[in-house]
């Protein structure tokens, strides 16, 4: 089987914009298995090519700063807000617990 080829996607949006017709045709019931396979190949060369962009692409110190912590600053505040709405969602639970029969722990 030969790699698909991908050379004229020379940007994310190009790639991205591809990948969604990929995907709308995959969830067509009338797209043959092998028509599928081809496409599933097909979006593993794009995601290669995603990578070789990114490789290729010069980040600030700051964007590289950002990239080499655990998270984006948004996820960050995402998580905080989760880890401070779990005592309530635990009470919750141990409401929902007693409320069946069960034992709140």
């Amino acid at each position: 089987m030969t790699k698909p080829d991908v050379s004229q996607y020379q940007s994310f949006d190009q790639i991205t914009r591809r990948l969604d017709d990929i995907v709308g045709a995959v969830r067509d019931r009338d797209v043959s298995l092998e028509r599928s396979l081809d496409l599933f190949d097909e979006a593993i060369a794009l995601g290669s090519k995603a990578v070789e962009l990114v490789d290729a692409t010069d980040f600030s110190p700051e964007e590289k700063a950002m990239l080499a912590d655990d998270g984006t600053p948004g996820e960050k505040a995402a998580d905080a807000s989760e880890s401070a709405s779990a005592p309530e969602a635990d009470a919750s639970a141990d409401a929902k617990n007693a409320a069946e029969g069960g034992n709140a722990s």
